[in-house]
């Protein structure tokens, strides 16, 4: 093992990192990028016309690689959360979170949108995914700090808002007056038209991941504690969640507006969008045990993604879109459905365009052997003297 350690090192070298950094949170950070690729690379090069999720067609294989991708946003949300508690001794903190948060929606609908999904500039369909959610959320993260937020009230807030807002899974925007287009931000998830055939999508409403952000950033205090007394605690709020999911999952009483049926895929089949408790607990808790099982000092490639995820977030789109784009232009002579996508999730495309699960494991393995050097590159230079400012904003 320690050869093979020393190997794998020697390939991917260490970059020098903070001290204010902890290794687990980046390693496990990292864990889910990679899982977030490799359902990216599913989205463009993967057959869509199986839903991985429809128990009825999809099979084990197909399953697993949608459903372990289910984990990645919740994670990044909370951790993204715990990093602004690491944070918390800088006196610009809440000025800090509300000018980053503001620049990842600023990304979200510039280049996320334009360069990552859609490859097209005319606005006629947007989507607010997850980089828009923690930009909001960091924003009014960044303003309770402000009139005083503390980590423990932020603990019970985050969770109240995770355990609490399935209640209002019946409450429609058109209640709202005037504000209906506020609830289609927070919860009711309907697209609107904000210009004459020009739609905004709000994916990831803003009311569940604001809770699990907040949630995040109490969770922060644990690493307050000795090592040993942190890590019990980790182990026991990751098992308490899993055991909660499980329970209420089973008896179909709580947490989630679509009841499971008759098979361990309908089981685990928990509402994402806007995401249930269940979903939550599903995901979150499991991370979390983890969490207190990953060691603190740790190096490799991984790691190096979970310390550069905004970064890598910008460019992995746009190189397995693009990716897509040329396949199709060599196989088919035009790449139209990879251009101006009219939805979400199921782009128009030749039935035989795509390929298996092999195929779509080597194309992400691929463009992981290729971000990992820029994102080596970017860390190196986000740590240089003198580096600019916006580097601290990626």
């Amino acid at each position: 093992m320690g050869t093979l350690r020393a190997s794998v090192l020697a390939v991917f070298p260490a970059v020098r990192v903070s001290a204010r950094r902890i290794d687990s949170i980046d390693l496990l950070r990292g864990i889910v990028i990679l899982l977030m690729a490799l359902d990216h690379t599913r989205d463009f090069f993967g057959d869509l016309s199986v839903d991985p999720m429809d128990a009825g067609k999809t099979w084990p294989a197909l399953y697993a690689t949608r459903w372990i991708s289910h984990f990645c946003a919740p994670v990044f949300v909370f951790l993204a959360g715990t990093g602004a508690w690491m944070q918390r001794e800088k006196p610009e903190l809440s000025q800090f979170l509300i000018r980053r948060g503001l620049w990842l929606v600023v990304l979200e609908l510039t280049w996320v949108r334009c360069f990552g999904w859609f490859f097209n500039f005319h606005y006629k369909f947007s989507v607010g995914q997850v980089i828009w959610a923690i930009g909001l959320s960091m924003c009014v993260l960044g303003v309770a700090i402000r009139i005083g937020l503390t980590p423990r009230v932020a603990a019970w807030i985050g969770t109240a808002i995770i355990f609490l807002h399935n209640l209002t899974d019946s409450w429609k925007a058109e209640q709202f007056g005037p504000l209906w287009w506020l609830w289609r931000i927070l919860h009711d998830r309907k697209p609107m038209e904000f210009y004459p055939e020009h739609f905004f999508f709000p994916q990831y409403p803003l009311l569940p991941w604001l809770g699990v952000l907040i949630a995040g950033f109490g969770f922060g205090a644990v690493y307050q504690q000795p090592e040993a007394r942190r890590r019990q605690l980790t182990l026991w709020l990751g098992l308490a969640a899993t055991a909660l999911f499980a329970a209420l999952r089973w008896t179909n009483w709580y947490g989630d507006p679509r009841p499971w049926a008759d098979s361990l895929y309908s089981f685990l089949n928990c509402t994402k969008y806007p995401p249930s408790l269940l979903f939550l607990l599903m995901t979150l808790g499991p991370s979390v045990i983890l969490l207190a099982r990953l060691p603190d000092r740790v190096a490799g490639p991984v790691v190096l993604f979970g310390r550069t995820p905004l970064f890598f977030y910008l460019i992995h789109l746009p190189m397995i879109h693009g990716a897509a784009a040329l396949y199709a232009l060599a196989g088919w002579g035009n790449a139209d459905w990879l251009t101006d996508a009219p939805g979400w999730g199921r782009m128009p495309r030749p039935a035989d365009f795509g390929f298996g699960l092999p195929g779509v494991y080597a194309i992400w393995a691929t463009v992981m052997l290729v971000c990992y050097p820029l994102c080596r590159w970017f860390a190196e230079f986000k740590r240089k003297d003198g580096a600019p400012w916006w580097a601290r904003y990626l």
